[in-house]
């Protein structure tokens, strides 16, 4: 493998490395800078399937999520001063199906699908969307947060929406015909339609630089608990994976029927706080595109994968499952610990 050159890895928008959060990350992190001493690839393998073993509570674990974290980030931006190459190591794959296998295990053991015939699967999620009965975040932003409480919530939301609709989006060449002509529909608006700064992720970044935090890609990770990136390592896991297509279609449909209500509260959250249109724009855009979306995700790309593959209808009513629960638990922590008077993060985000 050629070293990777820093100066590089940092204008190109890789993810910073940051603190290990345990044995298993704290050995990744060596492997990954290949430190003297690191430990090898069947080593790492061995510690990552005790660690998953071992673990209480797979999902809110804070060493195996940030693990999968930077292992799923190779097929992403890239991690600065690790080498590209690293990406298919047949090692490192290795460590990831170990976590991974548990991980999926989790998920599905954490929520319940509706058994329904291939052609309800639209109706059904629209049902599901409906009777999410998660803790509403967006209420207390809308009527109670202060400024440091919304800017935790932006640091939360940092992990995702800095590369928003890239975990989707492994989805494209897996899917065929009205499906995929409906998923791309969808992801060009996320992306901007061909305008570079009105990506959802260009106008996030806006909204956060707004609030004074720092827009760059990963600088906020060692501050969000495993709780946060639990819900983008389910993505990743779903949309890297084609047996998961399903899940991922899934996951994106309720995605969209759940985003413009809690939007519309997010920007008038801010508005009470006496923020304008620039810290606005993200959550106002949402409440638009995401109407619209939320019909084509539903009916033309989760119902008519559905019908078109009956075989994986049941995946796709999983992934949208795992999106509410998943949401909820990240809710659930942000919600408790403002109600304590303390904070959600691991760290402060200044």
């Amino acid at each position: 493998m050629h070293a990777p050159d820093p100066a590089a890895s940092a204008a190109d928008g890789r993810l910073p490395l940051p603190p290990a959060r345990g044995g298993l990350s704290a050995a990744l992190l060596r492997h990954l800078r290949a430190e003297p001493g690191a430990a090898g690839a069947g080593e790492l393998r061995a510690l990552a399937a005790r660690t998953a073993a071992a673990s209480g509570d797979l999902l809110r674990d804070e060493d195996v999520q940030l693990s999968l974290f930077l292992l799923y980030e190779l097929h992403y931006r890239g991690l600065e001063g690790v080498d590209d190459a690293l990406e298919w190591d047949l090692g490192l794959l290795g460590v990831r199906e170990e976590l991974e296998g548990p991980f999926e295990a989790a998920v599905r053991a954490l929520v319940q699908v509706p058994e329904v015939p291939a052609e309800d699967v639209a109706e059904t999620l629209f049902a599901m969307a409906a009777e999410d009965g998660g803790p509403s975040v967006s209420a207390f932003l809308q009527r109670r947060a202060d400024v440091e409480q919304v800017r935790e919530f932006l640091v939360h939301r940092s992990i995702y929406h800095l590369k928003e609709a890239d975990p989707h989006t492994w989805a494209v060449p897996r899917l065929a015909g009205g499906p995929k002509a409906a998923l791309v529909e969808v992801q060009a608006d996320e992306y901007g339609g061909g305008r570079p700064e009105r990506m959802h992720s260009a106008l996030f970044a806006r909204t956060m630089r707004a609030l004074g935090l720092d827009d760059a890609y990963g600088r906020y990770l060692p501050s969000v608990p495993g709780t946060t990136l639990v819900g983008t390592n389910a993505m990743s896991l779903f949309g890297l994976h084609r047996r998961l297509r399903g899940a991922i279609v899934g996951h994106l449909a309720v995605f969209e029927m759940t985003s413009s209500l809690p939007n519309k509260a997010y920007g008038n959250g801010l508005r009470r706080l006496g923020f304008d249109a620039d810290a606005t724009w993200f959550f106002d855009e949402h409440v638009q595109a995401d109407a619209v979306h939320e019909q084509i995700a539903g009916r033309d790309l989760a119902g008519a994968l559905a019908r078109r593959e009956p075989g994986i209808a049941a995946d796709v009513l999983f992934g949208a499952a795992a999106c509410l629960a998943l949401d909820a638990l990240a809710g659930e922590h942000q919600l408790s610990s403002w109600e304590d008077g303390r904070t959600s993060l691991l760290a402060p985000w200044s």
